[in-house]
């Protein structure tokens, strides 16, 4: 699965100076430096190097200041990345590629010299707020088929926590979400019911979502 491929890219992004967190922005890999400006990095991780990679590089080059591709390397050098036309693409569009292998060993196959330019610096803004926003880092790049613990719902994962003890205002939970009120009022989940004005309770899907959480956080990374 693509998702074995993450922790040797982080810690190879890690390793450059990089804080990476996986699926933020619908990015495998989202790195952001300590430097004023922050550099962003972003890496798409396949199994294979192949031509969706590349479009997916091409437009997470819209708001990052470098990007990767990453795949297994083929143990029999036979794959995209034996191919020059392939290497030579992605110099041509200033695109990384990071090769990994069977043993979890990165190697850099073709350096990201040539920064591409950023054209959506919304959606730039965007990434970078939820990289910064998020706890620790709770998802592994590559999935899919689950849900994304996002910033949004980390913090409503908070607030169900607090109400597992009993009913509570908004003004109550400032210290464990700040935008508790807001959060409580969309409801976007329905993990909350609201007893009378202003005092909200744990919903059955709350609760459930609670003892998910517990079963799951076994894979929580910080």
């Amino acid at each position: 699965m693509e998702t074995a491929l993450y922790l040797p890219v982080k810690t190879f992004l890690e390793a450059a100076g990089y804080t990476v967190k996986g699926e933020i922005g619908g990015c495998d890999l989202v790195g952001l430096s300590d430097s004023d400006p922050t550099v962003v990095v972003i890496c798409e991780l396949k199994l294979t190097f192949n031509l969706e990679l590349i479009l997916q590089a091409v437009d997470r080059a819209a708001v990052s200041d470098e990007v990767w591709i990453a795949a297994r390397v083929s143990a029999k050098g036979r794959g995209r990345e034996s191919d020059k036309r392939y290497r030579d693409l992605c110099r041509r569009l200033g695109i990384g590629m990071l090769g990994v292998s069977d043993k979890g060993e990165v190697s850099v196959l073709v350096s990201s010299v040539s920064p591409m330019p950023r054209t959506n610096p919304k959606r730039r803004t965007k990434l970078v707020k939820e990289h910064r926003k998020r706890v620790g880092d709770p998802a592994l790049g590559g999935s899919t088929k689950v849900p994304i613990m996002t910033a949004y719902r980390q913090q409503a994962l908070a607030i169900a926590a607090a109400l597992a003890e009993g009913p509570l205002r908004p003004r109550d939970l400032k210290d464990t979400a700040t935008t508790a009120g807001a959060i409580l009022r969309n409801n976007y989940y329905g993990w909350f019911d609201k007893v009378e004005k202003g005092v909200y309770a744990l919903s059955d899907a709350g609760r459930a979502a609670i003892e998910t959480r517990a079963i799951d956080s076994s894979t929580v990374r910080d």
